[in-house]
């Protein structure tokens, strides 16, 4: 498994991990830190997600990596997955920190997501040499560089005892943002959550106020689509949005569906969101930009 190191005092170390501190006097790396020239917002929370929880971790990574954002995590299983797989599924860049050496991937059913990562010229990297064994203050120490490397944390589902919480502390000392995404008043998942809130983090509750109060949205987007509009739309809806930009013409169901390989149901709720929000407009037997 091929790795590179990369002292403090070295140029490619990242300056704003560099500003925390206590920052790793070494960094083991596995792919490209290019990406961490970028925007960078972390996003964490529980390992034991709702569907709900999950699509929302989504669905921000998704938006953001779209702005060029890159996404920061840790490569868990729940709330840390689906933001890495978020920000791929936009084609933009996103960075794991492991709280093992870097030779082991854990939890191990992360390892194909992995290597999607560093293909995607993203990175996997950790303060861990090869060989280090996996001990559990690694994991909550490590949330530190999550946090270190980026302008703001965003935590999404966390109950009240979470490491994600120990994330947005740090973030906090760090002089970052934090913000945090509510759910239900009742709902322990979110117990965490709220308290944060409770104590000063910013409630946010989609792309575009996050990207707002970061002002981020002058960040440049994807050729050929919009920041504002990328924000109000949900992953679905962009991906039929941005094939019916790109076709340039009036698009049949039957073709959205086959450029898009969405499900039909999939595909007909977007559309009817579209033309509720003023994006698309139906003509005769296909469907166009407005």
């Amino acid at each position: 498994m091929l790795h590179r190191s990369i002292k403090i005092e070295e140029p490619e170390y990242p300056t704003i991990l560099r500003e925390i501190q206590d920052p790793p006097e070494t960094l083991f790396i596995r792919g490209e830190l290019a990406s961490l020239r970028n925007k960078c917002l972390s996003i964490v929370g529980t390992r034991k997600a709702s569907r709900e929880g999950m699509h929302t971790a989504e669905e921000f990574a998704f938006s953001l990596a779209r702005l060029e954002v890159t996404i920061i995590s840790g490569l868990a299983a729940g709330i840390d997955a689906v933001s890495h797989k978020g920000a791929l599924r936009a084609g933009g860049n996103t960075v794991a920190v492991l709280g093992t050496g870097i030779d082991k991937i854990y939890p191990a059913q992360n390892q194909n997501l992995a290597q999607e990562i560093i293909k995607s010229k993203g990175a996997i990297l950790s303060e861990y040499p090869p060989g280090e064994p996996s001990y559990k203050g690694n994991f909550l120490r490590r949330n530190r560089i999550i946090s270190g490397l980026s302008s703001a944390t965003l935590v999404v589902e966390a109950p009240a005892r979470s490491g994600s919480l120990a994330t947005a502390r740090f973030a906090a000392e760090q002089g970052r943002e934090v913000f945090v995404v509510p759910g239900p008043h009742k709902n322990f998942n979110f117990a965490g959550s709220h308290a944060l809130i409770r104590d000063g983090a910013i409630l946010t509750t989609s792309p575009v106020e996050l990207a707002q109060d970061m002002n981020w949205l002058d960040v440049g987007s994807k050729e050929g689509t919009e920041p504002q509009t990328l924000y109000e739309l949900n992953p679905e809806e962009t991906i039929v949005f941005e094939t019916i930009h790109r076709e340039g013409a009036s698009l049949k169901v039957d073709k959205i569906i086959e450029l898009t390989k969405l499900e039909p149901r999939t595909v007909n709720v977007c559309l009817a969101s579209l033309i509720i929000k003023e994006l698309v407009l139906e003509e005769g037997t296909g469907y166009k930009l407005k």
